[in-house]
């Protein structure tokens, strides 16, 4: 699996995520995953919440269309978000496949 991929009518992300940093950034792919970069702290489920709302406005999506589905408690995380297209999410991304 590659960073992204088609799962029925969503698509499913596999995630990096450093939370604590100065400031809400995608920071390109990292091997198979999409490294982000979240200032919020790891608890509480702040940086997942951070990290869905970098997502939704990112990829231009209802923040209700994105979840984190896998990792929620560690660093690697796979999101699912709902109503956009994998080619759709790859521009927006700047990612391939």
């Amino acid at each position: 699996m590659g960073v992204l991929q088609a799962d029925n009518s969503d698509v499913l992300i596999r995630l990096k995520v450093v939370p604590g940093s100065s400031r809400d950034a995608i920071a390109g792919v990292l091997g198979d995953r999409l490294k982000i970069k979240v200032a919020a702290a790891p608890e509480a489920g702040k940086a997942n919440a951070a990290v869905c709302e970098l997502l939704a406005r990112t990829l231009r999506v209802k923040r209700r269309d994105v979840a984190i589905e896998a990792g929620a408690t560690s660093p690697e995380k796979t999101a699912r978000v709902r109503g956009i297209a994998v080619a759709d999410a790859a521009t927006r991304l700047e990612v391939t496949g």
